[in-house]
C-alpha cells in the first residue's frame, strides 16, 4: 500500500473505470448484496445525476483509477469511493479534503449505520452526527453526518 497517487477533476473517459470501482468496492463492502443487478441502475445515475450536477474528483496510481469523491453544490457528498486496496491508506483522507475543500462552508453525507468503520473514518475527519434517516433505494438505515467549515 503506497500514497502515490495523483488527483484531478473527473473526465468523461472515466465513466467505466468508476463505475467499475463503485461496483468493486461496494461489493466487497456488502457482499451479500448483488451489485451486479445494480450496475444498469448506477449508471444511469451516474449519467443523470452525479456527472451533470456534482464536482468529482478522482485519484489514480499508475495511470488506474483508484479513487473519487462526489460533491455537489450544496455540499452533500454522495460518493467516497477507495479500491479495497487503499482502505486505511492516506488515500480517502485526501478525497474527503478536496470535498472540503470544494465545499468550504460545510459538507454533509449519509453513511449506512451499519458500516463502523466508514463512520469511525468520517468522525476522525472532523463530521459530526446530525441525524438518522432510512435510504430510500436500498431501505437501509443511514446517519447523515456533517462537517461545518
Amino acid at each position: 500500500m503506497t500514497a502515490d497517487f495523483i488527483l484531478r477533476p473527473y473526465r468523461l473517459a472515466d465513466e467505466a473505470a468508476a463505475i467499475e470501482l463503485w461496483w468493486l468496492t461496494w461489493q466487497q463492502a456488502y457482499p451479500s448484496i448483488d451489485f451486479n443487478a445494480r450496475v444498469a441502475w448506477w449508471r444511469e445515475r451516474w449519467r443523470n445525476e452525479l456527472v451533470p450536477k456534482a464536482s468529482i474528483v478522482v485519484a489514480e496510481q499508475a495511470d488506474v483509477l483508484i479513487g473519487f469523491v462526489t460533491i455537489d453544490g450544496s455540499g452533500y457528498l454522495d460518493q467516497l469511493v477507495v479500491t479495497p486496496e487503499q482502505w486505511g491508506s492516506p488515500l480517502a483522507t485526501a478525497l474527503v479534503y478536496e470535498a472540503k475543500r470544494l465545499s468550504p462552508d460545510g459538507v454533509t453525507l449519509l453513511v449506512n449505520k451499519d458500516n463502523s468503520r466508514a463512520i469511525r473514518f468520517y468522525e476522525r475527519n472532523g463530521f459530526a452526527y446530525a441525524g438518522e434517516d432510512v435510504n430510500p433505494t436500498s431501505g437501509r438505515a443511514v446517519l447523515k453526518m456533517e462537517w461545518k467549515g
